[in-house]
């Protein structure tokens, strides 16, 4: 079944990197010249997807203006004759149908996807969460898309982090399939040292099937007191099994001060109007280091 819906919750407090996130939400934060979250909705356009529910908290507003027209700065743009930045900022405003909802408390991601419920209805759905951008030439979702159609199965978006890691995130039971893709027989939330399944985790992306509602509705609080998807999708695991997609693209972890900085100096890297002086910029810090 194709995939027409996607979530992307967005409405934790983005501690890890005050103070900027203090009346910034961190996915509004950029990288160069947009936002974080507008490439996670590129992301779901590229892969065929155009029925977006974003879910926010408190003080997040400025993400519904931002994919809003903005009638000033179109008439300003006008008349000054900048079409081609006109362009863009209409662009914006018609990448996708996009809806809302507040997440009226932090009780985690299994509770914020809970609150899609009504917006899916009963038909499969993507999740990106709103911390992950993810780069590359094919989009990460329509990867895991792909095998959700193939499969039939809920899909994880995976990545392999280092040992040292991994009791930052979840650690998933994998046996290969066929490259890239893997059958997901157990997983774990956080672990520790003796629960380490393996170096797989489950990194910002997911598709999932309608049932994971009535499993989010009886999942009890788990690591942080908070509801964790991932014991939904374990409990979906043990009730008919999930795929794995290690997608191609990159990562970055825009809840994270480092990987903010990643990903702004590698998209600056790659950016039309800005590579060449940037690489010289690079080169002459380096040097002077």
């Amino acid at each position: 079944m194709k995939i027409r819906k996607a979530i992307i919750p967005a409405a934790g407090l983005g501690t890890r990197v005050l103070p900027a996130s203090k009346s910034m939400p961190k996915e509004m934060l950029p990288i160069v010249d947009k936002p974080a979250i507008q490439y996670i909705v590129e992301e779901c356009v590229a892969a065929g997807i155009t029925e977006i529910l974003i879910i926010t908290g408190r003080g997040k507003n400025i993400i519904e203006d931002h994919f809003d027209y903005s009638i000033e700065l179109e008439n300003h743009l006008k008349n000054k004759g900048k079409t081609e930045m006109l362009t863009q900022v209409q662009h914006v405003a018609e990448l996708a149908n996009i809806q809302y909802i507040r997440q009226k408390k932090t009780l985690g991601l299994g509770h914020a996807v809970l609150c899609a419920k009504s917006f899916v209805g009963n038909e499969p759905f993507a999740v990106l969460y709103g911390d992950d951008v993810i780069i590359g030439d094919k989009p990460a979702i329509g990867e895991l898309a792909e095998a959700y159609e193939q499969y039939g199965l809920g899909v994880c978006g995976v990545k392999k982090v280092a040992e040292k890691d991994i009791s930052k995130y979840s650690s998933l039971k994998v046996e290969l399939i066929k490259e890239h893709i893997f059958k997901v027989s157990d997983m774990i939330e956080k672990p520790g040292p003796d629960e380490v399944l393996s170096l797989y985790s489950i990194l910002g992306r997911c598709v999932l099937p309608p049932k994971i509602f009535d499993i989010l509705e009886n999942t009890k609080p788990g690591a942080g007191g908070e509801i964790q998807l991932t014991d939904a999708m374990k409990e979906l695991t043990y009730k008919e099994s999930m795929i794995a997609v290690e997608y191609s693209g990159k990562r970055y972890d825009m809840g994270n001060k480092f990987g903010i900085m990643q990903a702004a100096c590698e998209v600056a890297l790659q950016h039309p109007e800005i590579k060449d002086d940037f690489k010289e910029y690079i080169k002459s810090l380096a040097a002077s280091l």
